[in-house]
């Protein structure tokens, strides 16, 4: 196997063509690492991101505690035959929109019973609208968050589920690709049965004198 490093441009268009992710957060020294569903996307200045809805738990509350993350992404074809790609960011909760234009996406809009509930707005300037545009081009973009939301121990089915909309502002990326050794010759298994184990023995002893 050989390990390459790779380039900045090949970790983005890794990062762009991901949807499932590793997200990892720490607190009070103690790491915490979970997959999450996250969407790639360019700031108007060039800078890359990842959106992401969730509902409040654990992960939203460490990172707000400390918003200094990063997430990883790979792809295993096989032991010798992977990419792996980890970016660093800053977690950024992303605020409801304001004013009579965004109705669609204010604090009325709620994940209840598995289903979501909101209306889409149009194409605004606006971070959770811009959020809500980009993470809309995913089927079922939503079924994550609304998920593991009423799943939790301590949830009341009655009280609905409040939406959150964030993104992760990448600061850096690194990545490494894994290719197989094509001038690595490994005898195969049929190969050393087939020479059989007095044969063997004695090229051994053979040595040994």
């Amino acid at each position: 196997m050989v390990i390459h490093e790779m380039s900045h441009e090949e970790c983005i268009q890794v990062l762009a063509g991901t949807r499932l992710a590793r997200l990892g957060c720490a607190r009070d020294n103690q790491p915490y690492v979970l997959p999450v569903y996250l969407t790639y996307d360019v700031l108007p200045g060039g800078e890359p991101c990842f959106y992401g809805f969730t509902t409040p738990g654990q992960k939203i509350e460490w990172m707000r505690a400390n918003p200094m993350v990063c997430v990883e992404v790979d792809d295993v074809t096989a032991h010798d035959q992977w990419v792996s790609v980890i970016a660093f960011g800053r977690y950024e909760e992303l605020p409801e929109p304001s004013g009579n234009n965004h109705e669609g996406l204010r604090a009325h809009q709620v994940v209840q019973f598995g289903r979501y509930e909101g209306a889409a707005g149009p194409n605004s300037d606006d971070p959770q609208m811009r959020a809500h545009q980009v993470l809309k081009a995913q089927a079922m973009w939503w079924e994550p968050a609304c998920t593991v939301g009423a799943a939790r121990a301590h949830h009341d089915p009655a009280e609905p589920l409040a939406p959150l909309y964030y993104r992760v502002r990448l600061d850096r990326v690194t990545g490494h690709r894994a290719t197989p050794d094509r001038g690595l010759v490994v005898q195969s298994a049929a190969t050393v049965r087939k020479e059989g184990w007095l044969s063997r023995l004695g090229r051994l002893r053979r040595r040994e004198i």
